[in-house]
């Protein structure tokens, strides 16, 4: 291992196939059969699955990010969460239970079973790979982050070398542990959509809820350099396509409302963290000899790769791929017009053509940057 790199990948449900898409044309710019070259692996919600599967293959990159490609290509919703008629009734039955307490509190309420996820994660992963990645130093560490229902503390769970360390901090925190299933299930727990999810004797659920900082697990981890896959539009393009909203006739629709609590969780702040962190190198260089020792810990290289289109007009044109019983809910939260409910679905569509639009745009992008992808992988 000779670099301290950090990839961090955040969440969004079936948006993170775009990550794939990126991973997958770096996977053409490394030699064949290197390994991975992000010693450090930081994954949130569907990120984490990403990351977990990087990291069970971590001595051979081109070889993960081709079975990470082809699982994300054979995806489908009933892989994911339960789509059937009855069951997704039940789900929805015991939601509108709870709010009146009717409930077993036993049971987590959500509007969807995640238990086809459960099922394909236990099928796809040997978790033990991911310590003998370690042992063989061809991984530093990966943390995986969730939110405790118990504390409200995004909590990331980190299995690594013997030397790291938790941490303790402002509603956030990091534990040692050895990764399993549980841990990828409470991270990508979205809030009502999936069941939380229980480890030990504590609820989780998605890790994106109150996760200041995407960057912040990699920076305890003593990353140098950041690496970074998001899943929003990319705040360059949005600010200079930015059109006047058209007055709205109708007061907004279940799905809508919907949509935008997701994007709240969602939505990226990961351009934020990098504009500060490097407002914060600027300073630094400003700084006497002395005094720059204080701050070695900080990464000095950043890049980040975000999708070039909106995947909420992407999600539009896929939404008759759903299964019929989501299209169905979706719609009579939406109304009539199907692009009030884009947003919302395009967390959902865990299906073929809609995934394969994404990895093509995530290799795309990744393609076009592909000379500072290069000087960042192997310039010093």
């Amino acid at each position: 291992m000779t670099n301290n790199n950090a990839l961090v990948l955040s969440g969004g449900g079936a948006r993170a196939a775009y990550q794939v898409g990126v991973l997958s044309a770096m996977g053409k710019m490394v030699p064949k059969h290197s390994p991975l070259p992000f010693p450090i692996l930081c994954g949130t919600s569907a990120g984490a699955l990403n990351a977990t599967m990087l990291a069970t293959y971590a001595d051979d990159f081109s070889k993960a990010v081709s079975t990470l490609a082809f699982v994300w290509r054979q995806l489908t919703p009933d892989q994911i969460y339960t789509v059937g008629r009855w069951p997704m009734a039940s789900s929805m039955t015991k939601t509108l239970m709870a709010l009146f307490h009717l409930h077993n509190r036993d049971n987590p309420i959500a509007l969807m079973e995640n238990t086809p996820l459960k099922d394909l994660l236990t099928n796809r992963l040997d978790f033990s790979h991911i310590q003998t990645a370690i042992d063989k130093q061809h991984l530093k560490a990966l943390a995986i982050t969730a939110m405790s229902y118990s504390t409200g503390e995004s909590t990331t769970f980190v299995q690594g070398q013997s030397q790291l360390a938790g941490w303790q901090g402002n509603r956030r925190k990091g534990v040692i542990t050895n990764m399993g299933v549980d841990h990828l299930l409470a991270s990508s727990a979205i809030p009502v959509i999936f069941p939380a999810h229980k480890i030990q004797q504590h609820y989780y659920g998605d890790g994106a809820i109150r996760q200041k900082s995407a960057i912040y697990p990699a920076l305890k981890l003593g990353a140098k350099k950041l690496f970074i896959i998001g899943v929003s539009g990319n705040s360059q393009v949005a600010s200079s396509t930015l059109v006047e909203p058209s007055d709205e006739l109708s007061a907004p629709s279940m799905a809508q409302i919907l949509g935008q609590l997701l994007n709240s969780a969602f939505i990226d702040n990961l351009e934020d963290d990098i504009r500060q962190l490097d407002i914060m190198n600027r300073l630094i260089q400003d700084l006497p000899e002395n005094k720059k020792a204080q701050y070695s810990h900080l990464p000095t290289d950043t890049l980040i790769v975000s999708p070039s289109q909106e995947l909420n007009d992407i999600a539009h044109h896929y939404l008759d791929t759903l299964p019929k019983n989501i299209r169905v809910v979706l719609k009579a939260a939406g109304g009539s017009a199907s692009d009030k409910v884009s947003s919302a679905a395009s967390y959902l569509l865990f299906t073929p053509p809609y995934c394969k639009a994404l990895m093509t745009l995530g290799y795309q992008d990744a393609m076009k940057e592909k000379e500072r992808i290069h000087h960042f992988l192997f310039e010093k």
